[in-house]
């Protein structure tokens, strides 16, 4: 089980990106307008500067749904290898059967 600390920092990093998403999407098109005038542009950076740095979408981290664990996270199920091989293990997941040769 992973820190708590660290689940609850992620979970307040992806509440900040889902809230500011449309601003910093507004932003960044500005940013990228080159018919736009340097100074506007040179604006909107000094915006989305300002804006809080945990709002970046990629600063968000995959962590698993039941452990927390940080990597081996598979993004379709959104659980680490080793929890879905419990999970496997405990025949709660359908057609999922342990390996043997």
């Amino acid at each position: 089980m992973a820190k708590m600390s660290a689940i609850n920092k992620n979970n307040r990093r992806i509440k900040l990106s889902d809230k500011y998403f449309n601003k910093r999407l507004k932003l960044k098109k500005i940013i990228m307008d080159k018919n736009l005038s340097l100074e506007e542009r040179f604006k909107a950076q000094q915006k989305l500067s300002k804006l809080p740095r945990n709002s970046a979408k990629v600063r968000v981290m995959n962590r698993c749904q039941i452990t927390g664990r940080p990597h081996g996270v598979y993004r379709k199920l959104k659980i680490s290898r080793i929890a879905l091989r419990q999970l496997g293990l405990e025949g709660k997941i359908p057609g999922m059967v342990k390996s043997s040769w």
